[in-house]
């Protein structure tokens, strides 16, 4: 039934609406002369049929990511996600053409690479703190090598200074003649929620501590061989520590190789702040000044270099989501949407794809004379979670995915509403742009229902603006904050993903737009109007 509103009871309302999308462009003072003077408005709504699709996400580009997950992600949908992490470890500007003083002895490396977390309680003693960015709690094995790997600032191969792109399928990172000397080995990593205590040799030999920092990866690192004396003090005063491209060329940083530990089918990944102050390899070593032996000294290297990741997914998830992209159908649409983070899975979709679709959009909404004939509040596309095929997530529900974003895929760029959606979390992005993008909606057992994307100014563009109708691509994020982009190699078709949705780890499956497909549950244009009532 349709409903009739009375102009009296919501003029102040509709007068609101109305000045909003003056102030947004004049090309709705059209309507407003329109709907003037008419006391009757008819609300109601119309759903539009869609295409939505697979599409299989290339190798993507990872030398842009602003952190890096390492480890071995888990899920029963796709099996396993490894993330092995490549990363330059340059010195920090004090530290060039270095005096390492008389008769330098090494006595200790450390590594430290802090997590993201929050402090949750406990005391100033004993503080608490909660890991962001953790998944899986099984162990990993964790081997950290030298890296022969020279990871370039410029791409040789063309004439302009163009950056050099690092993708994540690059296998040559970890290939044995790229792998120098093992620098530290855990075969039962996991990443722990404690506070790390750092402690120096005192003037009795005895190790005391000195500060204590939040959960890091803090590791001692091999001195094999007299490693460290080979690299830093025989090379005092030699061109190789005398600046930061001889050092580059000369000591061309980590590997951070992960692989399943014994006996473990799953495992445990978690995020990197490489960029945080705290992240450092510090060398301790002790000289002599004037006859005494001077304690803890350091020579102290930064990742502020160039740094890039490998992603490589279970042989089970690359079969599924390859058979889905070559499988896809571009007409009707897909029965099954498959989404995976990283160089994992999106799905297209094609709002007007069927001219009489279009055809019959145009008609509803636009008079002879170009004019739009319904006032459109609110459009909306809502992605329904495929439940069946995410019952085996049921052991742990905080497997599935947050967020999704929407993307305008010709353009590279999210649609128009997140740029109008003004709900911005810098500290919590789960909470940010809730207008354009809800957070995936649970049922009281937990399990995801539906996401809902708000797109009423993208279809106002189209409406209102003739804007062209390119294709738009949904994908999951880990961060809706960030959304500049990652290349994809080698895709004629996708320029780029979010590097949010390159870092996100996890997965999911939503019913597509097919007619086999129940009414309930498929994907589709819902559009809630405002018309005069002629």
């Amino acid at each position: 039934m349709k409903k009739i509103i009375k102009a009296s009871k919501f003029i102040g309302v509709l007068s609101l609406i109305t000045l909003t999308f003056i102030a947004c462009d004049n090309d709705y003072n059209s309507l407003e002369s329109d709907i003037e003077g008419i006391q009757n408005f008819e609300t109601n709504s119309d759903k539009f049929a869609v295409v939505a699709y697979n599409k299989r996400v290339k190798p993507v580009q990872t030398n842009n990511f602003p952190t890096n997950f390492m480890g071995i992600y888990y899920d029963p949908v796709y099996e396993r996600t490894a993330n092995n992490i490549i990363t330059q470890a340059v010195p920090n500007s004090a530290y060039y053409d270095p005096d390492f003083g008389i008769n330098p002895e090494f006595t200790a490396a450390y590594l430290t690479v802090p997590y993201f977390s929050k402090l949750t309680g406990g005391t100033s003693e004993a503080p608490e703190y909660t890991l962001d960015s953790l998944y899986g709690t099984a162990p990993i094995k964790l081997s950290i090598y030298r890296s022969n790997y020279f990871l370039r600032d410029y791409d040789p191969s063309v004439e302009d200074a163009d950056p050099q792109l690092y993708y994540s399928n690059n296998s040559e990172f970890g290939i044995a003649s790229n792998l120098g000397e093992l620098l530290y080995y855990n075969p039962d990593f996991i990443p722990s929620n404690s506070q790390q205590i750092i402690y120096e040799e005192n003037d009795d030999d005895e190790q005391e501590e000195v500060s204590k920092i939040p959960p890091s990866l803090h590791v001692p690192l091999l001195n094999t061989n007299d490693f460290w004396k080979t690299l830093l003090f025989d090379k005092q005063g030699m061109p190789e520590l005398s600046n930061a491209n001889n050092f580059k060329d000369y000591f061309r940083g980590l590997y951070f190789k992960v692989e399943p530990a014994d006996g473990t089918v799953e495992g445990s990944a978690i995020m990197l702040n490489f960029l945080s102050s705290g992240a450092n390899l510090t060398v301790y070593y002790n000289n002599e000044v004037d006859g005494e032996i001077v304690k803890n000294n350091k020579f102290i290297m930064n990742f502020r270099g160039n740094r890039a990741s490998t992603i490589t997914l279970d042989p089970i998830a690359n079969s599924l989501l390859n058979n889905a992209n070559d499988t896809a159908d571009t007409v009707n649409g897909d029965q099954t949407l498959y989404l995976k983070g990283g160089e994992g899975s999106i799905a297209i979709v094609d709002l007007f794809k069927d001219p009489a679709v279009l055809e019959e959009f145009n008609l509803l909404y636009k008079n002879n004379n170009g004019t739009p004939s319904r006032l459109i509040n609110e459009a909306n596309l809502i992605f329904y979670v495929d439940q069946t095929a995410t019952s085996v997530m049921d052991k742990d529900k905080n497997q599935e995915p947050n967020r999704v974003i929407l993307y305008d895929i010709k353009n590279n760029s999210p649609i128009v509403d997140y740029y109008f959606d003004l709900t911005t979390n810098t500290t919590n992005p789960i909470e940010s742009k809730l207008n354009y993008s809800s957070v995936l909606e649970k049922d009281s057992n937990g399990k995801g229902v539906k996401y809902k994307i708000r797109l009423t100014e993208h279809l106002n563009n189209i409406l209102l603006k003739d804007s062209t109708n390119f294709q738009l691509g949904l994908y999951l994020t880990t961060n809706i904050n960030e959304v500049s982009n990652s290349f994809i190699l080698n895709d004629g078709d996708l320029d780029g993903i979010p590097v949010g949705t390159g870092l996100s780890q996890k997965g999911t499956v939503l019913h597509g737009s097919n007619l086999n497909v129940p009414e309930n549950k498929r994907v589709q244009l819902e559009i809630y109007y405002t018309q005069p009532d002629n």
